[in-house]
């Protein structure tokens, strides 16, 4: 007995088109897999990537805007004019806030009054 690979010839144009189309779609069917499984092997790592992305981005904005924000307020004394205007300026803020939240509150729901605003009767 020999190891040697048989290859059977024939003559049939048909069968020979045949296996060429078995064989085209034998291809398709492995290829199709193959980009299944590159594809969910770069998933997780595409996820890996934008997950440090975000976290890098965050730690650095967090660092370039709070830390020089805190070194400066730090830097100007408390018992200043300008700390004082910068109190009044964040209360005043607050306050606006605060005005505004009230307003939308009572534009979206006319019925209900908050407490401490007057509602106008009419008899």
């Amino acid at each position: 007995m020999s190891n040697e690979a048989v290859i059977a010839v024939s003559n049939d144009p048909l069968r020979s088109v045949a296996d060429a189309l078995d064989t085209a779609v034998q291809g398709a069917k492995g290829g199709v897999e193959d980009v299944r499984a590159a594809a969910s092997g770069a998933l997780p790592d595409l996820s890996r990537f934008f997950s440090g992305l975000t976290y890098k981005t965050c730690y650095a904005v967090s660092h370039g805007i709070v830390f020089p924000t805190a070194l400066v307020a730090r830097a100007i004394p408390k018992e200043n004019t300008a700390a004082y205007g910068l109190i009044d300026g964040a209360r005043a803020a607050i306050d606006m806030v605060k005005e505004m939240k009230a307003k939308s509150l009572s534009a979206e729901h006319p019925a209900t009054s908050l407490p401490g605003h007057r509602t106008k009767t009419t008899p």
